[in-house]
């Protein structure tokens, strides 16, 4: 067999494999974005929070995470 032919058979077979990535959830991405505001001084760290917590309440209403640059949709309302 030429090699493409066994690079697209390889290939075939890894995207018949189930996906195992952990879902991505509300809780999760909040905990992303929460991360680094401990590191800013207190003022900063709280308009951090204050905003992170806000993307959480609207991930919770309508699936979707806006982290300020971009909108990814599809996450679990957990």
């Amino acid at each position: 067999m030429s090699r493409i032919a066994l690079a697209l058979i390889a290939l075939l077979a890894l995207a018949a494999l189930p996906a195992r990535a952990a879902p991505m959830t509300c809780s999760t991405q909040q905990k992303a974005c929460l991360a680094p505001c401990s590191k800013f001084p207190p003022a900063v760290a709280k308009d951090c929070t204050d905003a992170c917590r806000a993307r959480f309440n609207f991930c919770q209403h309508t699936g979707c995470w806006d982290n300020g640059t971009s909108r990814f949709c599809g996450v679990l309302r957990q």
